[in-house]
């Protein structure tokens, strides 16, 4: 059986949603592509648009931690073309920091359009994962 590969895309600005997330991965059924990196090139960018290409799932979490919303453009573009790989987790908290009230309804009207489009959204990553390891 062909391992199923995750893209792990989402936000960066040191949160450790990653490391959490691949700590409930089935290793023995998954493996991932982590597109951070310290010194992003011409050649990340490349690798990271043929990773979503080719991956069998398209994970973007989000995070209290975000900085840009290059992600939230991604997840939406994804659920569009690829809809049936794409999943979307909203953390409500990152090492104490937490949405507005506004940042929350905003990002609840994208996970309602993700799901619109046919891509799945959990809010946790727990779920998410056991979503990966068993579809």
């Amino acid at each position: 059986m062909k391992k199923r590969h995750i893209f792990l895309g989402g936000t960066c600005s040191e949160s450790n949603w990653r490391t959490k997330f691949i700590s409930y991965i089935d290793k023995n059924v998954c493996s991932w592509f982590d597109p951070v990196v310290d010194d992003w090139t011409e050649v990340c960018m490349k690798r990271e648009i043929k990773e979503r290409q080719t991956c069998d799932f398209c994970l973007y979490t989000i995070t209290p931690k975000m900085t840009g919303v290059y992600s939230i453009a991604e997840v939406i573009d994804d659920s569009n073309k690829r809809p049936h790989k794409t999943i979307f987790v909203i953390l409500k908290e990152d090492s104490n920091k937490k949405f507005t009230e506004a940042q929350r309804k905003s990002l609840g009207e994208v996970a309602k359009m993700v799901k619109r489009n046919g891509g799945q959204f959990f809010d946790n990553l727990k779920s998410a994962a056991d979503y990966m390891n068993n579809n």
